[in-house]
């Protein structure tokens, strides 16, 4: 692994209690430190990246920086650098300015399928920030919606609404969510940035203040409940691909294990800010990922 550390003990015992950990250990060869040329490539391709971080007050958030092909590019064989910043208003703008932000990233290519995580720790530049990568790594297509783009839309009225708990249109647009982003940390181990897929509905909204959604068997890393399982915090962004606008949500999360093999997520809603930026790229309807025909939770 190029002296990359895969895992922390969070992620070992869950990978321990579900009985993938030799699965585990061979994956996680696949973390490396260096940007590749082919990951180059693809990051210089993307309209946009989420990026997940804690802000002043220590609440994990997940954001959505967007801006043409070439605005994410990798520098050095481990730094990249996101020209711009997040819109106003964002949660994550103090922090996406401050050296030394422990910051976890995911660019998702919904034309293509294709998804790349890096992890690692945020400095300022002139033109916005760069990210020292710590671990740089690949997902399989699993649970990807397949998208086009279509325009950027000019017009926008910044952040519409803040506050404790789910309104009910934001109901409605979780239960209607086929994917979303969620960012969490183990503290000393860094911040990691993910992407949940699946049918709409497959996110249950109980309350105003608690959802939950199933895990659904993927690479056996246990990466995101390996944090939960170190530290609850976690920040969600669900992106309204049509309308381009994100409800984003900052809470505490942990899993529940079933007798029969399943693990949920429960998540339980702490802030919420629901924006629709100018400059925002709009996206076509899904075509549902195959996978999803046959999800093994």
């Amino acid at each position: 692994m190029s002296g990359v550390r895969a895992y922390h003990w969070g992620a070992l015992a869950v990978q321990e209690r579900v009985g993938v950990r030799e699965l585990a250990e061979h994956v996680g060869r696949s973390i490396g430190a260096g940007v590749r040329d082919v990951a180059a490539a693809f990051l210089g391709l993307q309209p946009h990246l989420v990026v997940g971080a804690a802000d002043a007050s220590g609440r994990m958030w997940a954001s959505l920086l967007t801006g043409p092909p070439g605005f994410v590019r990798a520098t050095g064989p481990d730094r990249i650098t996101v020209a711009g910043g997040l819109p106003a208003g964002d949660p994550l703008a103090g922090a996406l300015a401050t050296d030394g932000t422990r910051v976890g990233t995911i660019a998702l290519d919904p034309r293509t399928r294709r998804r790349m995580r890096l992890n690692g720790t945020l400095e300022t530049t002139g033109r916005g920030f760069a990210v020292r990568a710590e671990q740089v790594f690949a997902n399989c297509p699993k649970y990807l919606q397949k998208r086009q783009p279509l325009e950027l839309a000019a017009q926008g009225a910044g952040v519409l609404w803040r506050g404790p708990a789910l309104t009910p249109g934001q109901e409605r647009a979780v239960r209607a969510a086929d994917t979303f982003f969620v960012a969490t940390t183990a503290e000393a181990d860094g911040v990691d940035a993910s992407h949940r897929g699946g049918l709409p509905g497959f996110v249950e909204v109980l309350s105003p203040t608690e959802l939950a959604w199933p895990d659904y068997a993927g690479n056996a890393m246990f990466l995101t409940l390996g944090n939960l399982t170190a530290d609850p915090r976690a920040g969600l962004l669900f992106p309204d691909w049509e309308s381009g606008a994100v409800l984003q949500l900052s809470g505490r999360a942990g899993t529940e294990f079933g007798a029969d093999g399943s693990r949920r997520t429960r998540f339980r809603v702490e802030s919420v800010v629901e924006s629709l930026h100018p400059g925002r790229l709009l996206w076509s309807t899904p075509e549902y990922s195959p996978h999803l025909g046959s999800t093994t939770r």
